[in-house]
């Protein structure tokens, strides 16, 4: 019996142009301030770093690592709420939460750090809905979700892997990654490149997967 509904954070519940403004736009320009050099300087070499360290190690993701890493005065905090303006939440997200929280406990399983997820939470005014929050990074260490991150998530809810479903937009890590061990998973494929039987453009067609229970 399916009595959770977890979902991916960016991309499938916000939109990712928060992330993308403290990494690309936000962090060279503070960058660019304190060391004073052009900020076209600063994105050059920040880019090159972020490409050296890559995505696949835990510090690409670690806002307070990079700030150590630049020896930079101003608090990280400052910088994420100083683009707090930025998180913007899909229009269908509240109504598709409002229409099932009664009948599934609601999760969100993310590669996202925790300060990142909380604030975007927060100021969306989401987070009542949500009853276990993870981070494949902040929780598990890892980088990816796994499938041994699924996994951790299923024993730590005391729940077999058939009571659980995941909706997501990544197809390797939000769909491939649950289905190895058994959970029903969704790809969210805002592109609407993809098709198949467990393929979403939107999440207000999550409704159809639901039927059954």
């Amino acid at each position: 019996m399916l009595k959770i509904i977890s979902f991916d954070l960016d991309g499938t519940l916000v939109k990712s142009s928060y992330a993308d403004k403290v990494w690309l736009e936000g962090l060279p320009k503070l960058y660019s301030k304190e060391k004073n050099i052009s900020l076209d300087k600063a994105k050059e070499y920040i880019f090159n770093l972020y490409d050296k360290v890559g995505k696949n190690n835990k510090e690409w993701y670690d806002i307070e690592w990079w700030f150590e890493k630049f020896n930079l005065k101003k608090p990280w905090k400052d910088l994420l709420y100083n683009y707090k303006n930025h998180i913007d939440l899909y229009p269908e997200v509240v109504k598709i939460l409002e229409n099932i929280k009664e009948k599934f406990d609601l999760i969100i399983i993310s590669n996202a750090k925790k300060e990142f997820i909380d604030i975007q939470l927060k100021e969306t005014n989401i987070k009542p809905f949500f009853k276990f929050v993870f981070s494949s990074l902040s929780d598990f260490d890892l980088v990816k979700k796994t499938p041994d991150v699924y996994n951790q998530i299923l024993n730590i809810l005391n729940i077999k892997s058939s009571e659980i479903m995941h909706i997501g937009d990544n197809f390797e890590f939000d769909y491939i990654s649950p289905i190895k061990i058994g959970i029903n998973s969704v790809y969210l494929d805002r592109t609407k490149k993809q098709n198949g039987n467990h393929t979403t453009y939107s999440l207000s067609e999550i409704k159809k997967f639901l039927v059954d229970y």
